[in-house]
Formats: structure tokens, sequence, C-alpha cells
């Protein structure tokens, strides 16, 4: 089984959009899928329509008690099911304070779960939090989702330190997998530089010992596309809501990649060449 986080501590940026469509593109394509709602705000239940009723738990059950994860688990559709979040996970950084072992309460609730599955997606909280680190425990890989701004650039630096140091102290095997841009515009001369400065990182790194060496920018860009908007608000996955529009093909785009399936089409947006790159941004915040 696969296990991948998906985490930004910047919100706004495509986080559990990317977390939800994957989890369907992958369930699409035959895999067996588990998304885990980490987020307090629950945007991921209530994208998939699963607002959580007084009388069904969640993971907030899970982290603070004794509940299985098999026993909150709901299936939302064929080959895809849900761990859903609630507002009270947000008490659940409070009450952990004083837990001994608190940031790896996930990871030994899932050795104990007997679900089978292809691919376990966490939706991680907009926080470097006990929720995230719990996350980062858990799991061997990590999806980065970016917004192709330079704020977004030096944020992605932080965040490498910060997941470079829960690998050293908590998860060896942690490493990141690739970094996702969303929210994407061809046609803008900024998208196209931000681009180019992260595959240049991730290209100077791939014979370095960090967690994120190895790592690459997926060539599936995640367009700006109001439907990816829209589709929340109706408890749909992009590929019910608006199966043919852009953002649908982008992400069966991008989970065929992440299968190491051929790209039945060229949707990459077209490479512009700039005079030098800022890529030292990233690389001071490292330091």
């Amino acid at each position: 089984m696969r296990t991948i986080a998906i985490i930004n501590q910047k919100g706004g940026v495509g986080k559990t959009t990317t977390a939800v469509n994957l989890s369907a593109a992958l369930a699409e394509q035959g895999q067996r899928v588990c998304l885990i709602d980490l987020d307090p705000q629950a945007h991921a239940s209530l994208h998939l329509g699963a607002a959580l009723r007084e009388d069904r738990g969640s993971v907030y059950q899970v982290l603070t008690g004794d509940t299985r994860l098999s026993e909150v688990r709901v299936q939302i559709a064929e080959r895809l099911w849900l761990v859903p979040s609630h507002l009270d996970l947000a008490a659940a950084e409070l009450e952990l304070a004083g837990e001994v072992g608190r940031e790896l309460i996930l990871r030994d609730k899932l050795m104990l779960d007997d679900g089978d599955f292809d691919y376990l997606i966490i939706d991680c909280p907009p926080s470097l939090g006990v929720l995230t680190l719990n996350a980062l425990t858990a799991v061997k890989e990590i999806f980065l989702p970016l917004q192709p701004h330079f704020l977004a650039l030096h944020g992605f630096g932080k965040l490498l330190r910060t997941v470079d140091v829960v690998a050293q102290r908590l998860n060896p095997g942690l490493r990141l997998a690739g970094v996702v841009l969303c929210m994407y515009e061809s046609g803008t001369r900024l998208a196209a530089e931000v681009s180019s400065d992260v595959e240049a990182f991730l290209a100077q790194q791939q014979s370095a010992t960090a967690v994120w060496a190895g790592a690459k920018s997926f060539a599936t860009r995640i367009r700006r596309n109001i439907r990816l908007a829209e589709a929340p608000s109706f408890g749909q996955t992009i590929f019910q809501y608006a199966p043919d529009s852009n953002g649908a093909r982008d992400y069966r785009r991008l989970a065929r990649e992440v299968l190491g399936l051929p790209l039945e089409d060229d949707t990459d947006p077209p490479r512009r060449s700039r005079p030098a790159a800022s890529i030292e941004t990233v690389e001071a915040s490292l330091l």
C-alpha cells in the first residue's frame, strides 16, 4: 500500500481539492483508496458529501480514544472510502498536548487497521502542528500542492526544512515524492518562472541525502478551473460534477502519472526560458 500525505502549511493552494480528486481519480483507475480527512475544517469530508452526523464517529475519536479506523470509515463510492473529520478535531491539539508519543498515534492506529487498500491518502491541515506530525509519521510519501506564486515558493523551502526534521527524528523512510502545481495559468510569466525554479531546485537535489532527494515536479499541471471551485458546494468530486472539464482531465492525468501509466494527452503548458532563476529563495530558507 502506498501511503501519501498531501500537505502545505499555506491555505488556498489546492491541497484539499487535490486530495479529494486524486483519490477519486485513482479509484476510477481501479485502485482501492482510503482518504483520511485530518483537517478540523473537514473540507474533504464536505467535498465528498459526507457531512458528519452527531451519531457518527470521526477521526477525532480515533486520535483521542480507543476507536478504530474501521469503526468510522465510510464508503463514498466504488473503491473509495473516507475517514471523515469534524470540527471537534481542532481540540485534539490541546487534548494530546500531554500525551506521550502523541505524534505516533495515527501510525499506531493504521498498524492495527485491517483495511485492504492500494492507496492511503491523508489530507493534512494547513499548519505544522500535532495533526500534521501524525500524518508525516504515518506515511512514506509527501505530495506538495503548490500555487505558482513567489510567496508560495518561499513557504516551500520552510516546509521542506520541517519535513526534513520529522524524517530525521520520527520517520526515516519519509520522502517528498513530488510537487503538484495547482491553479496554474499557462499564459502568465510568473507561473512559468516559479515552475522553472521548483524544477531547478529539485534537479539540483537528485544526489543529496535530504528528504526531498529524488523528488520531482509532476508533469501534469492542474489548471485554474472554475468547475473545481464549484464541485465542493454540491458534495461531489470533479468527475461527478463536471467530468468533461479541464479540472477532471487534469486530475485523471495526474492519477495516471502517479500510477506510472502512459499519459494519454499532452496538456503541459509551454515552458518559457528565463535569464536567471530565483531558486535562491528556496535554498536560503533551508540554511
